[in-house]
């Protein structure tokens, strides 16, 4: 007589082994009509798992967060059925979960067109309305392995044969496709009403080069139509965002083949670029910090005595001279332990706090990078912080300020906090894991903060807290972390002088606010539309003459404003004044100083914004204020009126 305890405490108590389904419509039809899981014991189920013990049990419903996978995982085995529906010479081979979606790749000889994926959609539709039952079996592995050998389906069988177990194998059923799977799964496609395929790429088998090139097919699924429609929008909305479309229409960077993954500036892009480096710069030194540079070439075995070349081999870039072997620069941290190993330091010079600009190269597969979000060489905001074990709180609290402020300077309020704890793959004793992850884990309620938990996603030297920011359209970007490593300052002999005169290792805190700066640049492209805030715009303003009678007082009042620190260009060519204004206002320049006869007449200015809105003539002075005033509701540290030159 199994005892089912529910998420709200109450129980329920059956006479005999019963399924998740009939728990759900023990309890309503509304419960059991919406349910596409359980949970037991902590462990999401199909429905028609059958419970014989006493458990806690949830029902997990369309609505419930936990759903959105199973119903994205349960879409991918309906797009493979639909594929090998009007496909039947196609093979399956892998169709995981993705963020916003699922993928399913398969190998066929004909490309998949933009046709063909309406086709297949236009039967999953069909599928789906057909209220399938979805099953589950199970079978010996080589019966596994004979079963979809017998269907020509030879990647199933090469995944079921590279399994290192004689454990059953589960299948899922649905009409008359079955498909590998562990699950759990919907009960009936008929749980599957909002889903969309979006594009078809190129994958090879395993993800290995050396192996044959099979055809993705990316698709989207959410629980309800309302939420794949706003999907959708956040879409078309991004794509006016893109940052690359727009760096390349605001003269910002570029990329280029002969550089892949490597950024080329402009001056626009570069100005915007050294504003963010001055600005943490300066809050850097605020916080007692030390500015260090290191070398981009180091040999080869300073990495491994860091544990980066074993962990990192082929993401690192190499070169060979006069008989060594040399790793191009791939992360900072070995690099400052060098620094503080020289000369003995002493507890009393603790916490010592190490930030470097530094110039990071690696080797990203070609078909990841992407504009500024994923490139091969990039610069970090990064620093490390050497403390002794008591003084890890302090720091982690003070670190955890310090994002906080910076990410609301630009713009940014909704921030996620993830605590990533140790992976499989790591150096350090479970005792030093243990020390670490309790340290992180305190700071966090100390704080008071709202944080999920990541497990296993740590670094392989230490956990880590992670900080995302959501944007405007609900995207989420991991951008600033700090970690807690008791292991890389023993490997590579770093140690300081304790108060008992004795020699003890220093922990390591990793952090970094904004994370890579091309990335973070690229953020608030996005974020922004490419309408940066008047402390970050490149431009702040443009003076523009209407006749060239103007041209010598536009080039006055572009001194003055230079003279007060600002950001300012003339336009004097010999065009209309409304082509002047369209070009300016399309490279989001935010403000637009018109001089005309009655504006050079009276020593004022025509004052017009970037959204079209005009706020009339006024006097230099009088527009000097306006932007004094809106500069100290931006980034500054220094908010006093005329310290705005960045230098």
């Amino acid at each position: 007589m199994p005892l089912i305890t529910l998420p709200d405490g109450s129980h329920r108590e059956y006479e005999h082994p019963v399924t998740v389904a009939e728990i759900a419509a023990s309890i309503g039809s509304s419960l059991a009509k919406a349910a596409v899981a359980g949970k037991v014991n902590g462990r999401l189920v199909d429905t028609s798992t059958v419970i014989e013990n006493d458990v806690s049990l949830a029902i997990i419903t369309v609505l419930d967060p936990q759903a959105l996978e199973i119903i994205r995982h349960s879409c991918a085995h309906l797009m493979a059925q639909a594929v090998k529906s009007l496909f039947p010479e196609a093979q399956v081979t892998i169709g995981p979960v993705v963020e916003n979606g699922f993928y399913y790749d398969f190998a066929y000889k004909k490309p998949f067109t933009p046709h063909d994926l309406e086709q297949i959609q236009g039967k999953m539709k069909k599928l789906a309305a057909e209220n399938l039952s979805v099953t589950r079996t199970v079978m010996s592995r080589d019966e596994a392995i004979q079963f979809f050998r017998a269907q020509g389906e030879e990647y199933k069988a090469q995944i079921i044969d590279s399994i290192p177990t004689n454990d059953e194998i589960s299948l899922y059923k649905q009409g008359d496709f079955t498909d590998l799977c562990r699950g759990p799964h919907v009960p009936s496609t008929g749980k599957l009403k909002a889903f969309k395929l979006m594009k078809v790429a190129g994958a090879y088998w395993r993800g290995d080069p050396k192996n044959e090139m099979l055809q993705r097919i990316y698709g989207t699924a959410w629980a309800t139509k309302k939420q794949l429609k706003a999907y959708l929008q956040r879409l078309v909305e991004a794509e006016k965002r893109d940052h690359r479309k727009l760096g390349k229409h605001l003269d910002w960077f570029h990329v280029q083949e002969e550089a892949p993954g490597m950024v080329f500036w402009h001056d626009k892009g570069w100005t915007v670029y050294l504003l963010i480096q001055d600005y943490i710069r300066r809050l850097l030194r605020q916080h007692d910090y030390q500015e260090v540079n290191t070398p981009q070439l180091v040999d080869r075995s300073l990495w491994e005595k860091s544990g980066h070349w074993d962990k990192f081999g082929d993401m690192i870039f190499s070169t060979h001279s006069e008989n060594r072997d040399y790793a191009v620069k791939p992360m900072n941290c070995p690099c400052h332990i060098q620094i503080f190993n020289r000369g003995l330091k002493s507890y009393r010079e603790l916490p010592l706090r190490m930030a470097e600009f530094g110039s990071c190269h690696r080797n990203e597969p070609s078909g990841t990078l992407h504009g500024l979000m994923r490139i091969r060489n990039f610069v970090q905001d990064d620093a490390h912080i050497f403390c002794t074990e008591d003084q890890i709180q302090s720091e982690v609290s003070d670190f955890i300020d310090l994002v906080f402020k910076v990410y609301r300077d630009f713009g940014f309020r909704d921030i996620i906090v993830k605590l990533s704890t140790r992976p499989e793959q790591r150096v350090g004793s479970d005792e030093v894991w243990d020390k670490a992850e309790k340290a992180l884990e305190l700071s966090l309620n100390n704080k008071k903060l709202k944080w999920e938990l990541q497990p296993g996603e740590g670094a392989f030297y230490g956990p880590k807290i992670e900080f995302s920011l959501k944007d405007c359209i609900d995207r989420v970007w991991q951008c600033g972390t700090i970690q807690v490593d008791f292991s890389m300052p023993g490997r590579l002999g770093a140690e300081y002088v304790a108060s008992d005169g004795s020699r003890q290792v220093p922990v390591m805190l990793h952090r970094a606010i904004l994370g890579s700066l091309e990335r973070f640049i690229g953020i608030l492209i996005e974020e922004y539309a490419g309408t940066l805030p008047l402390w970050l715009a490149p431009v702040q303003a443009v003076i523009l003459n209407i006749t060239d009678e103007q041209t010598e007082y536009a080039k006055k009042v572009e001194a003055q404003l230079l003279k007060n620190g600002f950001r300012v260009k003339t336009d004097l060519r010999n065009e209309k004044i409304g082509l002047k204004i369209r070009e300016h206002t399309l490279q989001k320049v935010p403000y637009l100083l018109i001089v005309g006869g009655r504006e050079f007449q009276h020593e004022k200015v025509a004052v017009r914004l970037r959204n079209g809105e005009d706020k009339g003539a006024m006097s230099l002075a009088a527009f000097t204020e306006i932007l004094n005033a809106e500069m100290a509701e931006g980034g500054q540290l220094d908010r006093s009126p005329k310290t705005h030159t960045f230098e």
